[in-house]
């Protein structure tokens, strides 16, 4: 099933993808209501959708009529790094290291970026100001509630991965745009990149629910799917999503790692190899080639069994200024803070 979110005549709609039409969930349900619900609960929820289709034509619109949104809202995004390949070229151009560090292949690395900057497909990107815009072809899983027999929700800490696989409520696509040349700064300070990438997350177009994959794991449990990525019209990587150093069961596992994986929350596979990136075409190139991003380029993704999301790249935007550190001359409190903070004496 593939499920979405959309806007039409001003108005949000949730619901299922069936066709080429829209068809609203029933009783009101929300995506996020779906998630918590859980994977198991939606062919119910299907059947009940298209019954109230059928009692009130209005649920039901034409695809084409509506704007979709990010399928879904999500409380947290991760996004992993599990492509050796990108890993290999990309750190050349970021950071002008070579080949790709040991600590890379002990576990699946991630950094949580911004949930309120997601875009969706024909969205316009406003990038900051840049001189090294950058696409990132990513899938991304997205968790849903997993209930037990008793009816109790099963808690999404400390998961081993055939755990882990159960939480995986669906896939969609994932564009983790990046300015390049801010994020190489920021990578010098050691925290992971910051401003060089919350700007714009596309995912979409919607949701392909994991059953739709069921048969199509291979025997270690990856994903052999076709990924591709076009700049107006040329294709500049595909691969393979099965490519990755984990599957997605494994870095579901680790997220929850004395931790906490909840229905929403969105997992990104990290940059496919094989010019998944114009960074790394960059790194292995030595040069800009083929050229970053500007305004006009045109961006689409396609992932087989999902879909495609395209986007256009917009006119930067300027922020406001802010100044470098000032040096601070270090000084320390005369006394120590409990002193004085301490409670004046009661007096009778």
């Amino acid at each position: 099933m593939r499920i979405a979110r959309w806007e039409h005549d001003g108005t949000v709609g949730e619901g299922f993808v069936v066709g080429d039409q829209v068809v609203r969930f029933p009783d009101q349900l929300t995506v996020a209501d779906v998630l918590h619900m859980g994977l198991a609960e939606v062919p119910w929820i299907a059947d009940a959708a298209a019954g109230a289709a059928e009692s009130e034509p209005a649920r039901r619109l034409p695809l084409a009529d509506v704007r979709l949104l990010p399928p879904v809202v999500p409380p947290s995004v991760r996004d992993f790094v599990a492509f050796e390949e990108h890993v290999e070229g990309v750190v050349r151009s970021v950071s002008g290291g070579q080949g790709v560090d040991a600590e890379w292949y002990e576990f699946p690395t991630f950094y949580f970026t911004n949930p309120h900057s997601l875009i969706a497909t024909g969205d316009t990107v406003r990038p900051p100001q840049t001189e090294r815009l950058d696409f990132e072809l990513e899938v991304a899983a997205v968790i849903g509630g997993v209930h037990g027999s008793d009816g109790t929700t099963r808690d999404g800490t400390n998961l081993d991965p055939a755990e882990a696989g159960d939480h995986i409520f669906g896939y969609t696509i994932f564009n983790d745009w990046s300015a390049r040349d801010i994020q190489g700064r920021e990578m010098k300070v050691r925290l992971g990149p910051c401003k060089g990438k919350d700007f714009a997350t596309t995912l979409g177009p919607w949701i392909v629910t994991a059953d739709e994959f069921a048969d199509r794991h291979d025997d270690e449990g990856f994903l052999p799917i076709g990924m591709e990525v076009l700049v107006n019209g040329v294709r500049i990587g595909h691969d393979l999503l099965s490519n990755m150093g984990w599957p997605f069961a494994e870095l579901v596992a680790y997220a929850s790692r004395n931790s906490r994986v909840a229905p929403g929350d969105v997992l990104g596979s990290g940059t496919a190899g094989n010019g998944g990136c114009l960074g790394e075409l960059w790194g292995r190139a030595g040069e800009l080639l083929p050229p970053p991003l500007v305004e006009g380029d045109e961006v689409v993704m396609r992932v087989e069994g999902i879909g495609e999301i395209r986007n256009l790249v917009g006119a930067a935007v300027p922020a406001p200024h802010i100044g470098p550190a000032r040096t601070r001359p270090r000084s320390r409190p005369a006394t120590p803070v409990a002193t004085a903070f301490a409670a004046p004496a009661v007096t009778r």
